[in-house]
């Protein structure tokens, strides 16, 4: 049941129904019914592997907090363990096997057969979230919880169930379980925040994506046009995820509860780091939380730092440590974006150059204070914004192809042939190239508006709220336009669902 389906807006429009006319108490019981409807509408056999994440977790929890209150932190740890190996190594087996597979064919020489692996629903979500539970449980950062069903609802909630935000526990339960009131407002900030990412994804992400989908499948025959490819992949992707993590925190906003943001103008970043502070902002914490901590906090780590600074001095022996458990966690995001070696590369691309930069802070600072630069200059800050802009971009080339050989490849036409006039040759929707600049008009007045808006909102303009203190019908003809632009502007080439509703 995709988010942008007809189908998907009528279940919202009954859950938000039957929500406010049950009972208070009966409130999140209504929620966990359709959460589980919508994932069993995406598969019956899926809910085998959610129940699985659930119940194991859960269970894990109990006994942890059980023998904990024992003293023994042992036996704790042992649960712990056991619960992370077979949550994630669910999540391994249906993702993973296949890859390795293909990997140990080739290492050997082998001729293994892969195995018909359906992944299910939001599988890679869930699983961090109800793991990040179980270790916050096992760190006394909250309670476990003694209801199966409530936590079941915490881990199945259906707005964030296929894309997230990844939620945590203790920010996330309370929500889910309170009683909730009817009231307009919320009713009135979800419509507005679900119109914006239908704006973002049928009008920018969609026809975007005609032009990519085109490019990358014929690279040879679009050789010209590598470098607009993935230029437009980028704004596909991005307007695609946030967008529908627009449409996701409005559907929560309409039974009053606030999932966390997922993005914050990521192209507005002056360094990688920044970047990922911006950008996937759940996935960026959760590693930070529960990889980035524990491994530049473990005992082996401890002893390299001790042995760094005896071998490169106190300030890098420092560093090095950090860098390292940078380079951990992005290896750890490009494996958990895909099977294949073009998401590890992506990861530790950007692992490595945040390392890199962690490393040259000090010669960063000290080549700032020789250029009398002192990071406040207009002409400074836009600097680091388009560096940081290339960069990211380049990151897209393992992102999107198919395989490595197809990202160098496109690499290469991208600094050896430009030819822009070819993307006239590409057909957009049922009027084919007919149609093709009036598609391309619209991706650039569409890219205007979210710049313009973007640039307001990086300004501290709290733009929801000022329209909202605009007479009621001003405000109302500002969603309705926005309303009638998604209907007679959004792509007509071919219904997509959301790039990461497949993870």
């Amino acid at each position: 049941m995709s988010l942008v389906s007809n189908l998907f807006l009528l279940f919202v429009l009954a859950s938000v129904l039957v929500y406010y006319i049950v009972p208070h108490k009966w409130q999140w019981l209504a929620l966990l019914v359709f959460s589980y409807i919508y994932y069993i509408a995406g598969g019956l056999r899926f809910v085998v592997f959610i129940l699985f994440s659930t119940i194991v977790t859960w269970l894990a929890a109990l006994m942890i907090e059980k023998v904990e209150t024992k003293g023994n932190h042992k036996a704790a740890r042992k649960i712990l363990i056991f619960g992370l190996i077979l949550n994630f190594g669910m999540l391994g087996g249906v993702k993973y096997t296949n890859f390795a597979i293909e990997n140990l064919n080739a290492l050997f020489h082998m001729n293994l057969r892969g195995m018909a692996i359906l992944l299910p629903l939001g599988i890679s979500f869930y699983t961090f979230q109800s793991s990040g539970y179980l270790l916050d449980v096992y760190w006394k950062r909250c309670e476990a919880e003694k209801h199966p069903l409530k936590y079941a609802l915490f881990v199945s909630f259906f707005p964030q169930i296929l894309q997230g935000p990844i939620g945590r526990y203790s920010r996330l339960a309370n929500q889910l379980y309170a009683p909730h009131k009817f009231e307009g407002k919320n009713i009135a900030r979800g419509f507005e925040r679900i119109l914006w990412g239908f704006f973002k994804k049928m009008i920018l992400a969609d026809w975007a994506a005609v032009f990519v989908d085109e490019i990358f499948a014929n690279p040879d025959q679009y050789s010209g046009l590598a470098l607009i490819g993935i230029l437009l992949y980028t704004l596909q992707l991005y307007a695609d995820f946030s967008g529908g993590m627009d449409v996701v925190i409005g559907i929560a906003s309409m039974f009053g509860i606030e999932l966390d943001e997922n993005f914050k103008r990521p192209f507005f970043a002056v360094s990688v780091t920044d970047f990922w502070h911006r950008w996937h902002i759940t996935l960026g914490t959760w590693m930070k939380d529960y990889v980035f901590y524990p491994v530049t906090l473990s005992r082996w780590m401890g002893s390299f730092s001790k042995w760094a600074k005896k071998v490169f001095g106190r300030k890098t022996g420092r560093t090095l440590p950090i860098c390292i458990a940078n380079i951990v966690v992005f290896f750890v995001v490009g494996v958990w974006h895909g099977a294949a070696w073009k998401f590890i590369i992506y990861g530790l691309y950007n692992g490595l150059i945040i390392a890199f930069s962690g490393l040259m802070a000090g010669n960063y600072r000290s080549w700032k204070k020789k250029l009398h630069i002192s990071g406040k200059e207009t002409w400074y800050y836009v600097f680091t914004v388009v560096r940081t802009f290339i960069i990211t971009v380049i990151s897209m080339y393992f992102d999107r192809p198919d395989n490595m050989g197809v990202a160098l490849h496109m690499m290469k036409l991208s600094v050896t042939r430009f030819n822009p006039s070819q993307i006239l040759l590409i057909p957009a929707g049922k009027q084919g190239t007919a149609f093709t600049p009036y598609a391309l008009l619209i991706l650039a007045v569409g890219c205007v508006i979210l710049f313009v808006v973007s640039v307001l909102q990086e300004r501290g303009m709290k733009i929801r709220e000022s329209l909202a203190k605009l007479p009621l019908p001003v405000t109302a003809a500002v969603y309705f336009c926005l309303l009638i632009s998604i209907g007679f502007f959004g792509s007509t080439a071919v219904a997509r669902g959301f790039i990461y509703a497949q993870f």
